[in-house]
């Protein structure tokens, strides 16, 4: 089975299935993007220099990164500086539905692949360009996630006071991207409608701001400064971290009246369930003082197992706090119907990573593709643009391209 026919078989059922994708991306915010748009079933050509991606090289925190934003796409390995490279992009271009890019402000514009250009090549082209900052005082600046972190208010929120923190994962980039993403898929819808392409941008500081509305919401309604997360006043009387007998670490979410009943009936305590200082959820917070130290008193009576069953019985929220080590074993994520995707990694062992985190009627969002080593499909892009056996092999000698044989990771 051809490498084409395969992808064809793979992605037919799936919603973006016939859309090509050129994604000239790295880290984090552009690759989510672009991760999405494939796992839709869409041809994402992850367009990468010859030595590869730098993604593929980060240390620390980032070694994971291009195994899980890179799955179920192809790698273009070429050189987009070099004037042959450039003619490569320029003949692919006519093939392809939508552009997705995250490099600095004007970068791509200084090397003849901004959207003004490509347009001229795909007049109905569908380009999105994913930035630190939206048209304004701040687009030209550079930014990154934890930068806009601090600067639009979550680290702030989600810090003690006076702490200000990151988030514990890359939201931003990661929300910034699905938002390119609805603007790309309601281009498409429109270009159905029009015949007209589309330039679309998100940004990653106006997607903190639109994560800080509620926040903002408060500050409009309240003559207090807003409080950071850790140190907010809930506006659930039972809301919080609690620990069982042996110390272990249970939060737990009490959000109505009919849940806490339930909670008492669970404990045995029908003391609580009828005492009229706690009838309601506004009352139990006025009796939070006294309360919630007895309902940790009467939870770590009970070890991790007992409290968890209680919970259930209770129906009422309940979470382990559990590190991320600890989501390879999740009952739920490995579920027959939603269980993680066997991934491999750049070591040649493999791991299991989440599934795009939605259901689309009876669509199975698999793997179809492993994340792909560099110029993994060079041959069969300049092969369909007609380039010989020869003329790639020539292009390959001077550098312009890699092939997944004569690069290495």
């Amino acid at each position: 089975m051809s490498h084409t026919a395969s992808r064809s078989e793979a992605t037919s059922s799936r919603p973006l299935s016939g859309i090509r994708v050129l994604e000239f991306t790295h880290a984090i915010m552009g690759p989510s993007a672009g991760l999405i748009l494939a796992d839709l079933g869409a041809e994402v050509i992850h367009v990468e220099p010859p030595q590869g991606d730098h993604t593929r090289r980060l240390g620390g925190m980032g070694i994971g990164y291009f195994t899980f934003f890179n799955r179920n796409k192809n790698s273009l390995a070429v050189d987009i500086k070099h004037s042959e490279g450039r003619e490569i992009i320029h003949k692919l271009l006519p093939t392809v539905d939508m552009i997705v890019e995250n490099f600095g402000p004007g970068t791509m514009e200084r090397l003849g692949y901004g959207y003004e250009a490509m347009r001229t090549l795909r007049p109905d082209l569908i380009y999105c360009s994913l930035k630190g900052f939206l048209s304004g005082p701040y687009e030209k600046r550079l930014a990154m996630d934890e930068v806009v972190q601090m600067m639009g208010g979550l680290a702030y929120m989600t810090g003690p006071p006076g702490q200000p923190l990151r988030a514990g994962a890359s939201v931003i980039d990661i929300s910034g991207g699905m938002f390119g993403v609805i603007g790309m898929i309601s281009a498409l819808y429109q270009r159905e409608r029009t015949g007209e392409g589309a330039y679309i941008k998100s940004a990653l500081f106006e997607t903190t701001a639109f994560m800080m509305g509620q926040h903002m919401a408060y500050a409009a309604l309240s003559d207090d400064p807003v409080p950071p997360m850790p140190a907010r006043v809930s506006a659930w009387s039972v809301y919080r971290i609690f620990h069982t007998a042996e110390g272990t670490a249970l939060f737990i979410g009490v959000i109505s009246d009919p849940q806490w009943k339930r909670l008492c009936l669970a404990l045995s305590r029908e003391d609580w369930a009828e005492d009229p200082r706690l009838e309601t959820n506004q009352d139990r917070l006025k009796e939070s003082s006294w309360l919630l130290p007895e309902l940790e008193a009467e939870l770590k009576k009970l070890n991790f197992t007992e409290a968890c069953e209680l919970c259930e019985r209770a129906r009422v929220c309940y979470a382990p706090v559990t590190r991320p080590e600890d989501l390879f074993d999740d009952p739920q994520l490995n579920h027959p119907q939603r269980s993680l995707l066997e991934t491999d990694l750049p070591n040649g062992e493999q791991t299991r990573l989440p599934r795009l985190p939605i259901e689309l009627g009876t669509l199975d969002f698999n793997l179809y593709q492993q994340p792909p080593k560099i110029g993994h499909d060079s041959q069969l892009y300049l092969s369909e643009l007609g380039y010989s056996q020869t003329d790639q092999e020539k292009l390959s000698a001077k550098g312009v391209i890699a092939f997944p044989s004569t690069k290495e990771e």
